[in-house]
């Protein structure tokens, strides 16, 4: 074994070793098991208070054992950490507080690393609902205009909690509705608090004289209010108070800061760092000289240093609670303040989030509930088993065809897909669908880059080479086309990720990982071993056979009928679109109805959606939850605009056993909000820009503009061609269409590097046969890989469920347009921008890199 066989391998295992390190346990284990068995000292008397606190949970008194154990220990000043002497917290003197820091470690070492997002799991809901003063005398478009804000900053809050993919949409005209995934309403019981506090921030001068003293009857100096400061001592645990007095009227509104950030300070403490806007900047400017010129003003001149009178205060009052009230020695010009005190690094960071997202009126619960997944157990498990045959027809496809190398293929996209979710969980990022998709698409760039390097250590072969020497000459000629398709598809990745929000920004978090990962088990993985197994003998003959023999073919004459068939599928898509406009968007796009229904006989997910496509009712969104304070679960139905009562009818007719009644009904709107469709199209427009720049300076521009054009094309094919078959947009469509921006453009630069590299071998061909040449030698990559990828979709659709075999229809259409383009489209296009001649191509290049004379003509042909 060579060295550098053996560097690999170690590589290999170390990185494996990580990402089970990370993934392991997967599955969550109930809280109240796992904090039984985590006891490691007195398990006696630890056991005693559990069942203290398992009895308030059975009366119904507690809604679960962290709230009731958090409680106990409050009433009972428990110190919990006895029971747990591995878990150090001897920083944290105040018992609450470390109590709480314990619970919340346990709870989150009670959890499997892999996180479930809301269709998968489920999570916690909240209705919120406006306060009546804030819409009084408020026009319908003025009350809209104030929920729309109202959910904005709900949506900042929320990614400052670090939830991913949320759910935050209007709920009538006065409510919006939160879904958080992964989460419990009673292990989380400060989620809300943190999420509808108003956030009212005010700045007021502190009296220069005189202090309460805290006595029972002591009333404020007029004008004044008094107002009591707490710190916790870090070394005690005490909790001591500051009283001051602070003018009634505020001397300055919280609408003048533009930002606030947690720091840590030279002593090692946490202060929150605040910028104002323009005329913030102004006022606190004024307000400060204000200040600091009565310091030097009779009477408190002639007061001593160590006198706090001497120095005027500035209180700085969060929702009526003071926060800080530091002294103000000078004027502070330039718009730049802190808030300074004895901060943890969660306060700071949790008051920071808040500032940055000033609510002005009050939101008061009106409804909490656990929730369901919205993809029901029946249909995710038969869209788990779908997978799980699509990819066993894979990996029996790539051993039989590949044989040795098939199997080595196979290990290297296992252990693929292990690395990013082991770095998903690292990340402690949550898996929804669209993260699923991106991890498709992620197994699909995986198996096509094992197959560009087999077909290129098969032409080797061909060629009269060894095997030892196939097998490193087919990888390095395939590095710089692995490289240049995953760049590509990287930059796409990047730029959702910058410029995506929600389930967009989810699938190109998941990408970008599942890009890096493709990248090393590609050409790290696999050719080590592969190596290993040649070098022992244990693989003797390298790629056996192959079905697919090389092909002579002339695609390029038929770039015209191409182009009109293209054109034509493009044109009834768009008519489609424009015809149907109104039924192609789901309720996640244009909201709906939601009915409250109370049932005895619980129905199952796909018995309801059957029940609505069996009678045309459109859309149905079924969810189950479950009241907080009430174990009885309740269905929520989401149906399109005026089809509820229709839709309850149905159902009633279909399963009159179940005795289903309405207990409500609301109007709901999009959870694709106009910001998430403005950035999912801002994103790709970017995206296709950076690819345009990134492939014309790889390569130059006409490759470019050959690989945007199908991509392009990829798109509006695929959109057309499903609104032909009758399929609805929901937000999971919006990363499937992503997922063919990736599929696209990977399959079309395989091509374009094949070009390249033709064009540098064969000065003396023309253009026209340089492109038929390079399409001939990349057809077997390109019919296996859309093969492979094909079956997986396939069984997916067939046997999958709900969103998941939508979601399959959509990639099997962008499969075949896809494969088609990257022959059809791109390449002529490219020959087209180029006038046919390949002069213009070696003019136009960044950094030319050869010199040649066209000195023969290909028989047959007259093209330049």
């Amino acid at each position: 074994m060579t060295r550098s066989i053996l560097g690999r391998l170690i590589l290999t295992l170390a990185v494996l070793a990580w990402a089970l390190f990370n993934i392991i346990p997967y599955k969550d284990k109930p809280f109240n098991l796992f904090v039984k068995d985590r006891v490691s000292a007195n398990t006696q008397a630890f056991g005693e208070i559990y069942m203290i606190a398992e009895d308030r949970v059975a009366a119904g008194k507690e809604p679960s054992l962290y709230v009731a154990l958090i409680n106990l220990g409050h009433e009972e000043k428990i110190d919990f950490s006895t029971y747990f002497p591995d878990v150090n917290l001897a920083d944290i003197k105040n018992l609450d507080k470390r109590n709480e820091v314990l619970l919340q470690y346990l709870l989150k070492e009670s959890q499997g690393k892999i996180k479930l997002g809301l269709d998968l799991k489920g999570g916690m809901a909240f209705t919120l609902k406006i306060d009546d003063a804030a819409l009084a005398n408020k026009n319908k478009y003025e009350r809209k205009l104030q929920l729309e804000k109202a959910i904005d900053i709900m949506q900042k809050r929320v990614n400052g909690l670090g939830v991913a993919d949320p759910i935050i949409r209007a709920k009538g005209s006065d409510q919006l509705e939160i879904q958080l995934p992964g989460l419990s309403t009673a292990e989380n019981p400060d989620v809300l608090a943190n999420l509808q506090k108003p956030a009212k921030l005010t700045f007021h001068r502190v009296h220069r004289t005189k202090y309460p003293t805290g006595a029972a009857g002591e009333e404020a100096p007029t004008g004044y209010l008094t107002m009591v400061k707490e710190d916790t001592d870090q070394k005690t645990g005490e909790i001591r108070e500051e009283r001051v007095f602070v003018r009634r009227v505020p001397d300055m509104g919280g609408n003048m800061v533009k930002s606030a950030h947690a720091t840590m300070n030279q002593y090692g403490g946490y202060e929150i760092s605040l910028s104002m806007t323009s005329e913030g900047a102004d006022h606190f400017a004024s307000l400060t000289k204000r200040i600091a010129d009565e310091n030097n003003q009779a009477p408190y001149g002639s007061m001593s240093e160590s006198n706090p009178a001497k120095y005027g205060r500035l209180a700085i009052v969060l929702d009526g609670k003071l926060y800080s009230a530091p002294r103000v020695t000078e004027s502070i010009p330039g718009g730049h303040a802190r808030i300074s005190g004895q901060f943890s690094q969660r306060d700071a960071l949790e008051l920071a989030n808040v500032l940055n997202n000033p609510l002005e009126f009050e939101l008061t619960l009106t409804e909490m509930s656990e929730i369901g997944p919205s993809l029901a157990d029946d249909a995710r498990n038969s869209s788990i088993n779908a997978a799980l045959l699509g990819a066993a027809l894979v990996i029996l496809f790539m051993i039989v065809y590949y044989n040795g190398a098939g199997f080595v293929s196979v290990i290297a996209v296992l252990l693929n897909v292990i690395v990013v979710l082991g770095v998903l969980a690292s990340l402690d990022a949550t898996l929804t669908l669209p993260g699923v998709a991106a991890l498709v698409l992620t197994v699909g760039m995986a198996v096509d880059a094992n197959i560009l390097i087999y077909e290129r250590i098969r032409e080797e072969l061909r060629a009269g080479k060894s095997t030892k020497a196939a097998l490193s000459a087919g990888f390095e000629k395939a590095f710089s086309t692995i490289v240049d398709a995953n760049i590509t598809t990287l930059l796409t990745a990047c730029i959702l990720i910058w410029l995506g929000t929600g389930p967009i920004k989810g699938f190109g978090v998941t990408l970008a990982i599942g890009i890096g990962t493709t990248l090393f088990c590609a050409l790290v993985v696999s050719r080590a071993l592969l190596e290993l197994f040649v070098n022992t003998n244990i693989i003797k003959k390298l790629l056996p056979f192959s079905f697919l023999k090389p092909v002579h073919m002339d695609y390029l004459k038929y770039r015209v009928k191409a182009y009109s068939l293209s054109i034509l599928i493009a044109i009834v898509g768009v008519i489609a679109v424009a015809v149907n406009h109104s039924h192609i968007f789901g309720i996640d796009f244009i909201g709906g109805d939601e009915l409250t229904i109370r049932f005895e006989e619980k129905l199952g997910i796909q018995e309801i959606d059957e029940v609505a496509k069996n009678n045309g009712l459109g859309e149905v969104i079924p969810l189950y939850q479950s009241l907080l304070g009430d174990n009885k679960e309740v269905l929520k139905l989401q149906t399109e605009h005026g089809k509820g009562p229709a839709v309850l009818a149905a159902l009633e007719k279909a399963y009159p056993n179940a005795q289903l009644e309405m207990i409500g009904e609301t109007s709901i709107g999009g959870s694709v909000s106009d910001s998430i469709k403005t950035d999912a199209l801002l994103a790709v427009a970017v995206a296709l820009i950076g690819i345009l720049l990134y492939v014309a300076f790889r390569f130059e521009w006409g490759f470019g503009i050959g690989a945007v054009v199908s991509t392009i094309h990829d798109i509006v094919l695929t959109i057309g061609i499903y609104v032909l078959l009758g399929g609805q947009f929901s937000a999971s469509m919006v990363a499937a269409i992503l997922m063919i921006v990736g599929y696209s453009i990977n399959d079309t630069i395989v091509v374009f590097d094949r070009i390249r590299e033709e064009l540098d071998l064969h000065p003396e061909m023309k253009l026209w046969d340089i492109i038929n040449l390079s399409i001939n030698r990349t057809l077997s990559r390109t019919i296996l890989t859309s093969l492979t990828t094909f079956m997986a979709a396939l069984a997916l659709f067939i046997f999958g469920a709900g969103v998941i075999k939508d979601f399959a229809l959509v990639f099997i259409i962008g499969i075949i347009t896809g494969t088609y383009s990257s022959i059809f489209i791109a390449s002529p296009i490219f020959y087209w921008w180029h006038k046919g001649d390949r002069k213009h191509v070696a003019q136009r290049e960044i950094t030319p890199k050869y010199h040649w004379e066209e000195t023969t003509t290909s028989v047959g042909s007259d093209k330049k």
